[in-house]
């Protein structure tokens, strides 16, 4: 009889359980018919818990569910919540690529970049099919691993110099080695093989601690190397080792040497982390004192005159495409507003001027800007307190002005340097401090170009830059304090000061753009071919209208007129025409639209300096006041931006940023396609109507060395490769195609076709025959657009002129082929990424 009742009582319990998952299951349907998703994820998550065995039914209205819950926990800043909703999730599902995938884009917007890195990776080992975790895993990856590290592991002068002065070192006695940003952990390894005792590594980066982690275990020196998950200022003795280090060696330097905190580090070190230093002049035991790899430094400087650097952090146009670029406005690149920043701004950009697109022309001898000694405490703490001094460079080469290049020699030791000139054969790039807001940029042989330079917040700042006239030359290398000058000196000196100057008085309009900005608005044949695409549209929607105020090709008779016509034709025409700009960044293509006739143009511009900027050009220009509105204050979702101008309206135009400046395709730019595709009129555009992809077949040592470390033989047999090529990235970006090192052997070829007009004929897959016509290795496919506006209206976007860099598919194994072959590509196109695989 027990026997019995317990079967009843379990054969109970067994209803019970199934009555309540079926009404569980229910009551979460009722809940997403009203969007209760809360709820509704609630009651999901007991029938799972009740009944495992409904996993895979309701997998997918699972997902649903919690995906919806998870953007509404999002918006309400819920974030504990979400978390825990997918940490629920997980445990329910595991092997889940969707969810993981998911987890990880939510990480990722909320600036959780490691961890996110984490999940993409995990979502592509489940599926490696799975489009959208693979393309959000290499956005992420370019981010984590950043490519410079491929790059410098290839160069094996770089680190065969670094093993040799480590060698040096450990057998001069140092065997106890602290590595400060270890990366993969190369520089401790070398530390270990030279036969040092104790080494410690640290690594602030997650991702670069679990890489060298792994480095480490398979170099088997797990055991011999302690690797630390900290930043070196926050290392303790003996919490974290046991007793002060006799060598530091590091190569946390950038392209302007001090950028990656070298010196606090360091400062710090000397302090708290090394023996102290070695006494000069006496013949004692290295081992029992501290030193520090690299020695020294010496920074070098030069000026150059160079087109590219100017086109993209100077506006050099008094007149785009007809609209006047007023005077009352200034742009400057954020190298130019760091100088009065409060904010730490990076002082300059970097460029590998071997490489720069129409090359460059030094103005000047290199001159040496400063020294520093890494193994004198006293001398690294006074860089910061130092007073910016003068420095002067004589003009050898007279030409534009442009920038001042910085470089620096990295001294080892006594015996080993390394140098980051542009005329070397190296992996690094140069600093690269522009030249703005001066009166004349020429100088002639003879002249002195004049700058001050300073240790700040980490960084090197090269600022005040300016020319002297030859027959007012002179020498303020390194002084400090200027001691009293004669009249010629100082009327020299208020010259220099008249130069640093900007154009305009201090009720000028100051505008700071990107430096890519700043290239497209220098784009001449970008804006010309806008108006004549978007005069066209606007012609044909307004026959009746007079035309001369379709001033396509830019010969209005002057702004008065300019002005009574569009004043009049919004007069005339109660039912203007409505463009949209949402273009990323600032752009002046809804005043061209302006000038174009009776038509109301939107700006998408969401900073309010761009906004006050656009303004004054409008003023400018003489347009009534109603011709630029900015668009995001119509807004009543700004999440929302494509939709209709007004209830009962519809626009004529609307721009879409199509291409990233990157040289890849913009994420969803397709869906925005077909939602405005909703909102045009008849007779209405997308600009661009249509996109063609080209591509050819290339050999590139280049960007194999720039994609993926290529073996052991550049690291010197140590087995890293497979470690940080699990980061690699198909696809290569910011590229120049024109100054790439690389030979050809196909011609260009149309790859893929997106047209934003008729969707009918798009297609997400292409495979396209491409003839070899010169024999060698297939190592990579550089692509690039022509961007249709219109049939008549395209852009190059590898032109000379053009704002936008090319990209790359670089290949797994390169392809050896004979003229005459023929290959067959896998063209495909996801969201913003584009693969391509070559078939024989």
């Amino acid at each position: 009889m027990p026997n019995s009742n317990s079967k009843i009582h379990r054969g109970g319990q067994e209803a019970g359980r199934r009555e309540l998952v079926s009404r569980s299951l229910q009551s979460a349907q009722h809940c997403l018919e009203d969007q209760d998703f809360g709820t509704a994820y609630a009651h999901y998550l007991l029938v799972l818990n009740l009944a495992p065995e409904l996993k895979t039914s309701v997998k997918e209205t699972f997902q649903f569910t919690l995906f919806k819950w998870a953007e509404e926990l999002d918006s309400l800043a819920r974030i504990q919540d979400l978390f825990n909703c997918y940490e629920q999730a997980l445990e329910l599902y595991p092997d889940d690529e969707v969810i993981c995938n998911s987890m990880g884009e939510h990480l990722f917007r909320m600036g959780f970049r490691d961890e996110a890195a984490g999940y993409f990776h995990k979502a592509v080992k489940l599926n490696p099919g799975f489009a959208d975790a693979k393309e959000n895993f290499y956005r992420v990856a370019n981010w984590l691993v950043e490519r410079w590290h491929f790059i410098m592991l290839n160069d094996t002068k770089r680190n065969l110099t670094y093993l040799k002065a480590i060698e040096n070192a450990v057998r001069s006695g140092c065997k106890s080695v602290l590595d400060i940003g270890t990366g993969t952990g190369i520089l401790s390894m070398f530390a270990k093989k030279a036969g040092a005792s104790f080494v410690y590594a640290c690594e602030l980066s997650k991702t670069m601690y679990e890489l060298a982690r792994d480095v480490v275990a398979a170099n088997n020196m797990e055991r011999k190397i302690k690797l630390l998950h900290l930043k070196s200022l926050d290392i303790e003795i003996p919490k974290h080792i046991p007793e002060r280090v006799s060598l530091v060696v590091t190569e946390t330097v950038d392209a302007g040497l001090f950028g990656e905190g070298i010196v606090e580090s360091l400062i710090h070190a000397w302090e708290h982390l090394l023996l102290q230093p070695k006494p000069k002049n006496q013949d004692v035991s290295t081992g029992d004192y501290g030193r520090v790899i690299p020695a020294s430094a010496t920074i070098f400087g030069m000026a150059v005159e160079c087109k590219e650097i100017r086109r993209h952090h100077r506006v050099g146009l008094q007149e785009v495409a007809g609209v006047h670029l007023s005077n009352s406005v200034q742009f400057f690149s954020p190298t130019y507003a760091s100088a009065g920043s409060e904010e730490t701004v990076e002082p300059y950009t970097t460029e590998k001027l071997s490489r720069i697109p129409g090359g460059y022309v030094p103005l000047t001898e290199p001159c040496q800007v400063m020294t520093v000694d890494f193994n004198n405490l006293q001398e690294l703490k006074s860089l910061a307190a130092r007073k910016p001094w003068k420095l002067s460079m004589p003009v050898t080469e007279g030409g534009i002005l442009d920038a001042v290049v910085v470089w620096f020699v990295l001294q080892l030791d006594d015996e080993h340097a390394l140098s980051t000139s542009p005329s070397e054969e190296t992996c690094w790039e140069q600093a690269v401090y522009p030249v703005q807001g001066l009166l004349d940029y020429s100088v002639k042989t003879g002249d002195t170009v004049v700058m001050e330079v300073c240790c700040q917040d980490c960084y090197l700042k090269i600022q005040k830059i300016s020319s002297l006239p030859s027959e007012c030359g002179m020498d303020f290398s390194d002084r400090e304090d200027m001691p009293s000058l004669g009249n010629e000196a100082e009327l020299c000196n208020a010259l220099a000061g008249l130069q640093t100057t900007s154009k305009q008085d201090g009720n000028a309009q100051v505008c700071v753009l990107e430096s890519t900005e700043i290239a497209l608005l220098n784009n001449v044949p970008y804006h010309k071919c806008f108006k004549a695409a978007m005069g066209k549209v606007l012609s044909a929607l307004n026959p009746s209208k007079d035309s001369q105020s379709m001033d396509v090709d830019g010969h209005g008779s002057g702004m008065n007129l300019q002005e009574n016509q569009n004043k009049s034709f919004l007069d005339a025409a109660p039912d203007p025409l409505y463009v949209l700009d949402v273009s990323e960044g600032f752009s002046i293509l809804p005043i061209i639209a302006g000038k174009l006739g009776p038509v109301r143009a939107y700006s998408s511009v969401e900073k309010e300096q761009h906004q006050a900027a656009l303004n004054v050009i409008s003023e400018a220009n003489h347009f009534p006041k109603e011709t630029l509105e900015f668009w995001q204050s119509h807004l009543e979702d700004e999440s929302v931006v494509l939709q209709r101008p007004k209830s009962d309206k519809l626009w004529s135009i609307i721009i879409l940023d199509v291409i990233e400046t990157s040289g890849l395709i913009q994420q969803e730019v397709m869906e925005k396609a077909a939602i405005s595709r909703c909102l045009l009129h008849s007779g209405g555009k997308i600009f661009p109507q249509y996109v063609l992809v080209y591509g050819m077949l290339v050999e590139s040592e280049s960007l194999l060395l720039e994609s993926a470390v290529q073996g052991t033989e550049p690291t010197l047999g140590f087995n890293i490769a497979p470690f940080i090529n699990q980061f690699k990235v198909p696809v290569r970006v910011y590229l120049d195609l024109s100054t790439l090192p690389c030979v050809p052997l196909s011609k260009p070829a149309e790859l893929l076709r997106l047209d934003l007009m008729n969707p009918l004929l798009n297609s997400s897959s292409r495979e396209v025959k491409v003839e070899i016509c010169k024999s060698g290795q297939v190592t990579a496919i550089p692509f690039w657009y022509h961007i249709h506006l219109d049939e008549d209206h395209s852009l190059n976007t590898s032109d000379e002129s053009s704002h936008w860099k090319q990209a790359a598919v670089v290949l797994d194994e390169p392809i050896q082929v004979q003229v005459g072959d023929e290959l067959v590509l896998d063209v495909q196109h996801h969201k913003s990424n584009i693969c391509i695989t070559v078939k024989r």
